[in-house]
């Protein structure tokens, strides 16, 4: 594979806006009505939040991530997809590529809420 190429040069500043977090996949539904979007359940320590992700062709069983940690977006505002709201964003990495998606989670477990930086 080759990597893709890389993105225009952004402000330091604009990368230290973005607030990612550490939580843990409490659960994985199915977003009705649509073939791409699920919907996790997410615990950061202090509340818990819906996000969708368009991963459902990206694995095979994407209920398998739950009770995983992963790393997200948390201050975005609330978009809704399909009739739902998501209220951050799931790093994974791959599918844009072409390979099998994995997500991006700490090395070894950590609190849920712990930022990223």
């Amino acid at each position: 594979m080759k990597p893709a190429d890389i993105k225009p040069e952004i402000p330091f500043a604009t990368l230290a806006s973005v607030d990612i977090r550490v939580g843990t996949i409490q659960s994985v539904h199915d977003v009705a009505g649509s073939s791409k979007l699920i919907r996790m359940v997410v615990d950061f320590g202090d509340h818990t939040r819906n996000i969708l992700a368009g991963m459902k062709k990206e694995r095979s069983d994407v209920h398998a991530i739950a009770g995983r940690q992963a790393l997200f977006v948390v201050n975005l505002p609330p978009r809704t997809m399909a009739g739902e709201v998501s209220e951050g964003m799931l790093f994974d990495v791959g599918f844009a590529d072409g390979i099998e998606s994995a997500l991006l989670s700490p090395e070894r477990p950590v609190p849920n809420g712990t930022r990223a930086g």
